[in-house]
């Protein structure tokens, strides 16, 4: 039986549970996070220490907390279908125009804060962290208007009826790999990989490769307010991607979009780089981790 890596907490086994499901029946091996607050990397060592040690054979991670480069020994193994890439609001309003001016938005996310006040400069945008239902309580129980969470981990708790509505791309640029899995196995083990072939996805797959191939080519980390979100259009098989990058006080960013073909990811997310560069999103980066 194919044994899963996951995090303990209620988001991650589900997200195992569901990639269990696909596969037919597997072996749960709950491993802890290392790391400080703040730091999303923590979220991947656990789960690929359990790998190298070879107490798992697969490792389940939501996409946007994997560096874009991999951990030596492992192998990006699959990327099943995905679920909705964008953020959700939760709180006052119905939509991100009629909020109350001033109101109180929490968020652990830079690259949430710096869109939200890049759209919305009136709002007041506080640190909060916590998993998924540390933040619902803390939006109930403290002096807090909203708060931001992806809508893909509130669909996979069955906690969407919280979700007051959905932030368009184009004023909340997802983070890349919001809303995909990334499976990891061992280099070389072949009977992990043809165990998950079968529940591969090719558009999530080739979304995934060009936006973390935006994300490589910007030397950006997890924490970088950064946002890159790509779509496949079917049945023409045309990729679109969206991008921000920005600084966390919202006074300075820049957007962009590419479209071409999806069967070279790895181009498209390339060239999108290039103009993103040349537009000074290095420069803003290095603005923004100094802020920060």
């Amino acid at each position: 039986m194919i044994r899963i890596a996951t995090r303990s907490s209620a988001l991650a086994k589900a997200q195992a549970a569901q990639v269990g499901e696909m596969l037919g029946g597997t072996e749960l091996v709950e491993v802890s996070s290392d790391g400080e607050v703040g730091d999303k990397a923590r979220f991947v060592r656990g789960v690929e220490r359990a790998l190298l040690d070879g107490v798992a054979d697969v490792g389940v991670h939501s996409a946007k907390d994997v560096p874009a480069e991999l951990t030596e020994g492992l192998m990006l193994a699959a990327v099943p279908p995905r679920e909705d890439a964008a953020d959700a609001w939760i709180g006052v309003g119905s939509r991100l125009e009629n909020v109350p001016e001033g109101a109180r938005v929490g968020t652990a996310s830079l690259r949430r804060r710096a869109q939200l006040l890049a759209a919305r400069p009136d709002l007041e945008v506080s640190e909060l962290h916590g998993n998924v239902d540390t933040r619902l309580r803390k939006l109930a129980e403290e002096d807090i208007d909203a708060i931001v969470l992806a809508v893909a981990g509130l669909r996979r708790l069955g906690r969407q009826e919280e979700i007051s509505f959905s932030l368009p791309s184009d004023s909340m640029t997802p983070a890349a790999g919001q809303g995909s899995l990334l499976l990891q196995i061992r280099d070389g083990d072949e009977a992990a990989l043809r165990a998950l072939e079968p529940i591969t996805d090719g558009p999530a797959l080739r979304e995934l490769t060009a936006e973390r191939t935006v994300v490589s080519l910007l030397a950006a980390t997890c924490n970088s307010p950064l946002g890159v979100h790509g779509r496949i259009e079917l049945p023409s098989g045309r990729m679109s991607i969206d991008a921000f990058v920005g600084v966390p006080d919202g006074s300075e960013w820049i957007r962009d979009r590419i479209g071409g073909d999806s069967t070279e990811p790895t181009l498209l997310g390339a060239e999108l780089a290039r103009r993103l560069l040349e537009a000074g999103a290095r420069e803003i980066l290095e603005r923004a981790e100094a802020m920060a």
